[in-house]
C-alpha cells in the first residue's frame, strides 16, 4: 500500500521539496508535486561561520509556503534533511528552532556520508533498473553519482541503485567544493580572471586528490550527475531556450561539451548568463563555479560522458520515509 509522503532538502543554495506517493511493495515511487525554490541559506557562512538573518528569513517564508502545499496535500509523513550550510554554521540552533516552530518537525542536519547516500538512493533506481532488464544502451554499474551542491559536493560509489536491497556496499566522501563556497572564495570578477579562474581549479583538484584517496573511482563505469549544477549545465548543453526536466532527466552529456559549456560560462558576464532562458535566476552568479566542478571531475577521472538525473536526494528521502531500506556503508 502506498503512502503519501513529503521530502525537503535544505541545500546552501536551493530549498525542495518533493510530495510523493511511495510504494515499497511494488517499488514505485510517483511525483504529486516538486518544488524548487533558490533561499541561499548558506550566504556568507563560508566567510562568517553564521546564518545570515535575511538567509534564515528567506528559508523561513518559503518553507512556510511549502507547510502550506503539504497540509493540502494530505501526506501522512515529512521527512527535512539539511547539509553543508547548517553543518557548518555557529547559529544552527536558530535554524532549528525556525524549522520546527514552520514546520512542526526538527530538521536532519545529516552528515556528508548520509547525505550521498540519499542521493545514491534516489538517483540510481531507476539507472540500476534499467541495466538489470538489459535495456538498449543501458547504463553500467558500478554508478560514481556526484551531487554537486552549494557547499560541498559528494561522491559516492555502488553497484545498485535498488532501495529494497538494503545490504548494498557503498564508498563515500564529501568535500567542500560547493558552487556557491568557490564562488564565495575565487570567483570574484565579472566574468572571473584566468587567476580567480585558476585559484578555483587548483582547489578543486586538492578536493579531487582526496577523492581519489578515499573511494576507488577507477572501477566506476558510469557517472551519474545530481543538482542545479548538473542539470542547468545540461539544459544549456542541449540548446533548451526554457528548462524542461524531462529532457535533462538520463540525458548524457560528453566530455568535450561539458567542457565547451563550462569555458562559456566562465568567461561570460552575469549579464550574459541571465539572458540564458534555461537558467534559473538564482543559478546565474553560482552556476560557472558548478561547472568548473563537474569538468575538473570528468577530466581528473577520464570520464567520456555524464548521465544526468532528475532524480536524487529528495527521492532517497521519500524512499526513506516509506521505510523501504537504504544501502549500508562500508567500513
Amino acid at each position: 500500500m502506498s503512502r503519501r509522503v513529503a521530502a525537503i532538502d535544505c541545500g546552501t543554495n536551493s530549498l525542495r521539496l518533493l510530495i510523493a506517493d511511495v510504494d515499497p511493495a511494488r517499488h514505485e515511487l510517483t511525483d504529486v508535486k516538486r518544488r524548487m525554490e533558490i533561499v541561499r541559506l548558506g550566504q556568507g557562512v563560508d566567510a562568517t561561520g553564521r546564518l545570515a538573518p535575511e538567509a534564515l528569513d528567506r528559508t523561513m517564508r518559503m518553507l512556510a509556503s511549502y507547510a502550506a502545499d503539504i497540509t493540502a496535500a494530505g501526506a501522512v509523513a515529512i521527512r527535512m534533511v539539511a547539509t553543508s550550510a547548517t553543518r557548518d554554521a555557529a547559529n544552527a540552533g536558530d535554524f532549528t528552532d525556525g524549522v520546527q516552530r514552520t514546520l512542526g518537525v526538527l530538521p536532519e542536519v545529516i552528515s556528508g556520508r548520509e547525505e550521498a547516500g540519499l542521493s545514491f538512493a534516489g538517483a540510481t533506481a531507476e539507472l540500476a533498473a534499467e541495466a538489470a532488464v538489459g535495456a538498449e544502451q543501458r547504463p553500467e554499474p558500478p554508478f560514481l553519482v556526484v551531487d554537486i551542491g552549494g557547499g560541498s559536493t559528494e561522491f559516492v560509489l555502488g553497484k545498485s541503485g535498488n532501495h529494497a536491497q538494503p545490504d548494498e556496499d557503498l564508498t563515500a566522501i564529501s568535500v567542500d567544493i560547493g558552487c556557491v563556497r568557490l564562488t564565495e572564495r575565487h570567483l570574484h570578477g565579472d566574468p572571473p580572471s584566468p587567476t580567480e579562474v585558476a585559484a578555483a581549479t587548483a582547489d578543486i583538484d586538492r578536493a579531487l586528490d582526496d577523492v581519489a584517496a578515499a573511494i576507488a573511482v577507477q572501477d566506476a563505469q558510469t557517472l551519474v550527475g545530481l543538482a542545479g549544477s548538473v542539470t542547468s549545465l545540461t539544459a544549456i548543453a542541449l540548446g533548451l531556450t526554457t528548462y524542461d526536466a524531462r529532457r535533462t532527466h538520463h540525458a548524457r552529456i560528453p566530455a568535450a561539451t561539458v567542457t565547451a559549456v563550462t569555458r562559456q560560462l566562465l568567461g561570460q558576464t552575469r549579464q550574459q548568463r541571465a539572458a540564458i532562458g534555461s537558467l534559473h535566476p538564482g543559478r546565474v552568479d553560482v552556476i560557472a563555479a558548478g561547472a568548473l566542478v563537474l569538468d575538473r571531475v570528468m577530466e581528473r577521472f577520464g570520464f567520456g560522458e555524464v548521465v544526468t538525473s532528475e532524480h536524487d536526494i529528495l527521492d532517497g528521502i521519500a524512499w526513506s520515509i516509506a521505510d523501504a531500506g537504504l544501502p549500508r556503508w562500508v567500513g
